[in-house]
């Protein structure tokens, strides 16, 4: 029998979480800091993987990945794909990253953010799609793993501050 303090909770807080990471992909920027733009949503999905394993996993990050796809107007499966194993690969070594340093959880996030974009640029490639030089997914790969450790404080706050289990 479970107790109510070990129900899942909070399923609309990561959905917010998510849609304000959406609303942060989307956000109009300069062609310079167009290039240097996180993977918003990839690192909030990481990081609810890494934080809730048993609740958040591979569906989850099949159907974000989705939302992401009709959201920036790509090849339908492109993202879906591309987060659906960035969340199969965390979910996988969840626990190892959770006791890594900083760095070295950085350096992760660096590649498996990598792994997805260039995922995602060889799909868009055999379509015939791509408009931008391989390496500048780079960019904002790099700004994403620089940008991870404060994102992973902001949604400790919000994940202990609003209950989420």
């Amino acid at each position: 029998m479970r107790l109510n303090s070990e129900r899942p909770a909070g399923t609309g807080v990561i959905l917010v979480t998510l849609v304000v990471a959406a609303l942060l992909e989307v956000v109009p920027l300069s062609d310079t800091f167009n290039w240097v733009r996180p993977e918003w949503m990839l690192l909030v999905l990481l990081y609810w993987v890494l934080s809730l394993p048993h609740r958040i996993g591979v569906l989850w990050g099949f159907m974000v990945g989705l939302y992401q796809d009709v959201l920036v107007g790509t090849t339908l499966g492109q993202w879906a794909l591309a987060y659906a194993l960035g969340a199969y690969f965390m979910q996988a070594a969840y626990k190892r990253m959770r006791v890594f340093p900083l760095l070295q959880q950085s350096a992760v996030v660096f590649l498996l953010v990598g792994s997805a974009q260039l995922l995602a640029f060889l799909i868009q490639e055999s379509v015939g799609r791509t408009f931008y030089p391989p390496y500048t997914i780079l960019y904002s790969t790099a700004a994403s793993a620089v940008i991870w450790r404060p994102l992973c404080g902001v949604l400790r706050w919000v994940q202990l501050r609003f209950l989420v289990r």
